[in-house]
């Protein structure tokens, strides 16, 4: 539930506040922005369970290091760059390990969300999950550009904040993460013409329900994972 002790408290407030001792702040933080965390974890891991302990992962860290944040960029920002640091870690640990291509269309079935499942048609559904499918087989620092630049609607500015590269180092990996799915991508273009990645374009998905008994608005970030609630 939203605590309306800060309905007019900045990120910026809310992160001194967190540093200075307020024990409900820095679960307001995550209420406002876990949702498009889990988002941006979910589209560059391709796995819910390695989405949900990245995300706790960054917001432990965020957790911890609130105190050296200098205002640099902008809170969000902040969050987002500890978020998709913490993916590419794990990507980059899974391909060590991976001996085998992943093709197992159950799991990418549960990366549909449960208000997709019911209420999507089927043609997007099928189209969600051959974007997903693709999106597996980059790089994992061409998917991460991808996923904020095309999906999840970041200027190419704010995703090399994020990403904390140069501007040109964005267009550079959307460039060749796009030319590697064009092939496999092309047949799902629409009539009209539109791409595929504009039109899986969303506002984030919700997290998915917590395992157990949780506060969903503790100021413990692991309640992230599995945790609830809307940004």
């Amino acid at each position: 539930m939203d605590d309306a002790r800060f309905a007019d408290t900045s990120d910026q407030d809310l992160l001194a506040q967190h540093v200075a001792g307020e024990p409900d702040a820095f679960g307001e933080l995550v209420r406002r922005h876990r949702d498009r965390l889990w988002a941006v974890a979910l589209r560059t891991l391709g796995d819910r369970e390695e989405a949900a302990d990245a995300v706790q992962d960054a917001l432990v860290s965020a957790f911890r290091a609130a105190h050296t944040f200098r205002g640099q960029s902008a809170v969000t920002t902040w969050l987002h760059r500890i978020t998709v640091n913490a993916c590419l870690d794990r990507a980059r640990k899974a391909a060590s390990r991976k001996t085998a291509p992943v093709d197992d269309a159950e799991r990418l079935d549960q990366l549909l969300e449960p208000h997709e499942s019911a209420e999507a048609p089927a043609e997007r559904q099928d189209l969600h999950r051959e974007l997903l499918a693709a999106l597996s087989t980059l790089p994992a620092e061409q998917r991460a550009a991808l996923v904020l630049v095309d999906m999840q609607a970041y200027p190419v500015a704010e995703a090399a904040r994020i990403l904390d590269v140069p501007t040109g180092t964005v267009k550079s990996r959307c460039a060749r993460g796009r030319a590697r799915l064009l092939p496999l991508l092309t047949h799902l273009r629409s009539n009209s013409g539109d791409s595929v990645m504009e039109r899986n374009r969303t506002q984030g998905p919700s997290v998915p329900p917590a395992s157990g008994p949780r506060d969903a608005g503790s100021s413990d970030p692991a309640a992230v994972k599995g945790g609830g609630g809307h940004a």
